[in-house]
């Protein structure tokens, strides 16, 4: 007895390999909206396990040195992108839909803009109600400032500071990295992020066993710290702000920073916002000195809703952007196949 073959569309075979950008495209815009609607789970949060799971490996590992932090940090991606990538492939058999359904699932796994706003505006209305120590005690949620060397004007400082960097690696970063790699690209983008989170400090015990960590993330975020700039930018009206004035802050300033990407959102959400961030910057391994990126007064309580609405907007285009993005890559890869089955 024999089949008949089967019609479903699979996103692996060459005829349908150009579904894959569609498919991409379809499970960011459903993470990013599950993100938006639903923000971070409370309970049960896979990068809290990952963070957790991690942390335990520490313990095992630690030595201090390069190459043992290598190896942490790179066992570590590998598992997460490894799973990633079995989970593609059973997915894969159920077509466009089981594509898309794993991408939406680990964008919103890795996602963080919907928390990241709330915090935020959180923040703002413990400063607005003078709750000092309210607000004291939700600095850990946005930095890793010593929450008690901040006055009112330093968290507010620090608030600007973390929402505009935090946008990039929360919201944009995970949105170009499913993108370009799908499901092992956004989760491996945040494993290496909370890895850089976790061991990625100048400190005598992280400086050489983070020093991996904190290299690769350089690396990954390169191109989505340049998109949020770019963003930023271009939604600087938004808030009242001057797209001309965020490109200069960016060209000027963002070099001045320590690292190569956070100096370039939080010059360009500096400059779209009219103040002017950096200086003395507490931190429990130690003190930095950070440069000034833009110009204007320093960050009042005002501007904390100003950059919340700033941010949302950054992560309403690269969401956009990104689905647009997963069509062309899904288009190129096509392509490529076409002319090699015609080489053949």
């Amino acid at each position: 007895m024999t089949h008949a073959p089967s019609t479903a569309p699979s996103i692996g075979r060459h005829t349908d390999v150009n579904l894959r950008g569609t498919a991409r495209a379809t499970g960011i815009l459903i993470g990013f909206a599950a993100d938006r609607a639903f923000a971070d789970p409370a309970r049960l949060h896979p990068v809290a396990g990952f963070g957790r799971a991690a942390a335990a490996l520490e313990r095992r590992s630690y030595r201090d040195g390069r190459v043992a932090g290598l190896a942490h940090t790179g066992l570590l991606v590998a598992a997460v992108t490894g799973g990633a990538v079995l989970a593609g492939r059973a997915a894969g058999r159920l077509g466009w839909v089981g594509e898309s359904a794993v991408v939406a699932a680990a964008t919103w796994t890795a996602l963080g803009g919907t928390s990241l706003s709330r915090v935020g505006a959180d923040m703002a209305g413990r400063l607005e109600r003078d709750d000092l120590d309210g607000a004291r005690s939700l600095v850990p949620s946005l930095c890793g400032r010593d929450p008690n060397s901040l006055d009112g004007t330093g968290i507010a400082r620090a608030t600007v500071e973390s929402v505009a960097e935090n946008t990039s690696d929360a919201t944009v970063g995970p949105l170009w990295w499913a993108a370009v790699a799908g499901a092992p690209g956004v989760l491996g983008y945040r494993a290496i992020n909370t890895l850089d989170a976790m061991i990625g400090y100048r400190s005598p015990r992280y400086l050489r066993f983070g020093w991996a960590a904190a290299r690769i993330d350089d690396l990954v975020n390169l191109a989505p710290a340049r998109a949020t700039g770019l963003l930023a930018v271009a939604v600087a009206p938004v808030v009242g702000g001057s797209p001309r004035a965020a490109l200069r802050a960016w060209r000027r300033d963002a070099a001045g920073h320590p690292s190569p990407n956070a100096g370039v959102a939080e010059a360009s959400m500096a400059g779209a916002l009219g103040v002017t961030l950096g200086g003395r910057t507490e931190y429990p391994h130690g003190v930095e000195e950070r440069p000034s990126l833009g110009e204007g007064p320093a960050p009042a309580v005002a501007d904390l809703r100003r950059v919340v609405r700033l941010s949302s907007a950054v992560q309403v285009g690269a969401a956009l952007g990104s689905a647009a993005l997963a069509v062309a890559v899904g288009e190129l890869g096509f392509r490529r196949r076409q002319r090699r089955g015609l080489g053949r």
